[in-house]
This record gives structure tokens, C-alpha cells and sequence, in this order.
């Protein structure tokens, strides 16, 4: 038997039942697979992240995360958490640090503030596919309970992804992104058909200060019905952004802050950081805040 210190956590935001939650488990060396799978469905956020010690000399820790249902090769709210309760636990100080994850080994940087610590974290090579058309595009737009004259014709329906890719789909009204109803069977079936789980739905009609996006997505492909604010999702946006010169820039480097999740009770802001070559997007960074809601253990 062995005693796993199991944290719950709030991503994204610093207020207590609002942001993105996340599971974190500090010490997993010694979990199965399966044991970490059946943590994940326990605790049923949209992923748990488990930190192991490293395997070698080129990372100082390894992080695995899990939905309910599956592995995941990287989740950004999570990993805020993990590096949130790991830095709150050994009370470091500012530094940066290599995690090992699914994509990856990748930096980390632990700001410390006043209140806490702002995690920055590096996601993984940019990958733009070909914008969907055609009949899949009229499918993910029904599904989305949307229509052609919902999108902001600036935007096309594109997979991106920064190591865990996502469908964007840019709309004109934030009325409309607050009151989507989508058909989540639909959605989930279009999912094997297109090669990607989540749908980002996001409008540039923001209103709130300092604030450039909102958004929600929706994974029902891997359980998550829909997740509340998602650093995979916002860090690609970033990316996107620059690609279809739908922002302005410096054309070394472009920042904003996106909102997601008002529309379900759990708003939460996600820093996004562009760095740009010749005008191109080529590394995306996201920080957040987070807060601890409460820790236990468990024996297994």
C-alpha cells in the first residue's frame, strides 16, 4: 500500500469554483495505467494530471494526464495545476524548469507573485491542416447548432494544434457563442471522421476589458461534454490568429488574454504568447494562475 497525495485544483483562475478544474496527483511513481485511469474517473474532471519522477537527466519531472475515459497527450489547465501545486508545496522560487509530457520534453516557467505563481508553459510545434469545406464543414456547423451566416467569414474551419489539436470555428456574435446548444452525438461522430476531438467555437466580440477572445469547447469524442476553459484550445487560437491576419502585430510577437467558459458558470482566462519568424507564428507559450480547492489522499 502506498499513500497518494490527491489535489483538486481550479486552472485559469485565481477565485475558488470558477476556472478550468483539474485533478493532480504529486507523487504517482508507482501508479498502473489502469490505476491512474480509474483516479481519473473518480475524481471526473476533464483531466488529472499524475507527476512522476524523471527517467533521465534531460527533464526534472514527467507528467501524464488522463480524462475519464482515455490518456491524453497534453492538457494545458492541468498542467497549470501540476506545476501550480508543486510550486505552492515546495514554496520555489521563480524559475524555469523541463517537463516530460506526451509531445515532449518542453519548458515551464514558475513566476512567483504576491498571491501565488503565474505558470507559463511552452506548447508543442504549430501544425496547421487544410481548412475544412465541403460537407464536413455544413456537418460541424449544424452540429454546432450554428449557421453559414453564425461564422465570421474572416475565420475558416481549421484544425490547428500546438500537441493536441482542435477544430477552430470563429463566429460573429457572443450572444451566440453563450447560447449554443450542440447536438453532442453528431459532434462525436464527426470526430473519427475529421481526426479531432475538440470543437473551439470563439468570436473577436469581446466585452470585457483586456480581454481579445471568448470561446467554449466541446470534446464529447473523449468524454468531456464541454470543457470549461482549455489552454490547448486558446494556445492555437493565438496561432491562428496571426496565420489568417485577423490581429495586429509587431511581426516578432503577439499577446492577448482569451476568456472561455462564462457561458457555463466557470469563466477563466488563459495568457497566450506568439513568438513570430518573417511574420509566421512558430512557438505558442500560455500561463495561468490557479487555486487549490482542496487536497486528500488516497491508498492504493
Amino acid at each position: 500500500m502506498k499513500t497518494y497525495q490527491v489535489y483538486q485544483v481550479d486552472s485559469f483562475t485565481r477565485e475558488k469554483f470558477t476556472g478550468n478544474p483539474a485533478g493532480v496527483v504529486l507523487n504517482a511513481d508507482g501508479l498502473s495505467e489502469k490505476q491512474m485511469l480509474a483516479i481519473a474517473r473518480e475524481l471526473n474532471n476533464s483531466e488529472t494530471a499524475f507527476v512522476f519522477s524523471p527517467d533521465a537527466s534531460d527533464h526534472d519531472l514527467k507528467i501524464r494526464y488522463f480524462t475519464p475515459t482515455t490518456e491524453v497527450p497534453v492538457c494545458g489547465h492541468a498542467t497549470i495545476a501540476a506545476h501550480f501545486v508543486r510550486a505552492t508545496v515546495n514554496q520555489m522560487a521563480s524559475s524555469t524548469i523541463s517537463h516530460k509530457i506526451g509531445i515532449g520534453i518542453l519548458p515551464v516557467e514558475i513566476i512567483k507573485e504576491e498571491q501565488g505563481y503565474l505558470i507559463v508553459m511552452t506548447q508543442g510545434k504549430i501544425e496547421f491542416a487544410e481548412p475544412i469545406v465541403g460537407q464536413e464543414k455544413k456537418d460541424i456547423v449544424a452540429a454546432l447548432g450554428l449557421t453559414q451566416e453564425d461564422l465570421d467569414q474572416r475565420c475558416p474551419i481549421q484544425i490547428v494544434s500546438t500537441g493536441h489539436s482542435k477544430v477552430m470555428i470563429g463566429i460573429n456574435s457572443r450572444k451566440k457563442l453563450d447560447s449554443l446548444v450542440p447536438d453532442m452525438v453528431s459532434l462525436g461522430k464527426l470526430s473519427a471522421l475529421i481526426g479531432c476531438n475538440g470543437y473551439f467555437v470563439f468570436t473577436l466580440d469581446a466585452e470585457m476589458p483586456g480581454v481579445l477572445t471568448h470561446g467554449r469547447m466541446f470534446a464529447p469524442a473523449i468524454g468531456i461534454v464541454e470543457d470549461p476553459v482549455t489552454g490547448n484550445a486558446n494556445g492555437p487560437l493565438g496561432a491562428y490568429l496571426i496565420k489568417h491576419d485577423l490581429v495586429k502585430h509587431n511581426n516578432h510577437s503577439f499577446s492577448f488574454k482569451g476568456e472561455q467558459g462564462k457561458a457555463i458558470g466557470r469563466s477563466g482566462i488563459v495568457e497566450v504568447q506568439v513568438k513570430m519568424e518573417e511574420g509566421e507564428p512558430v512557438e505558442v507559450k500560455i500561463g495561468g494562475r490557479a487555486v487549490i480547492l482542496f487536497q486528500t489522499t488516497i491508498e492504493l
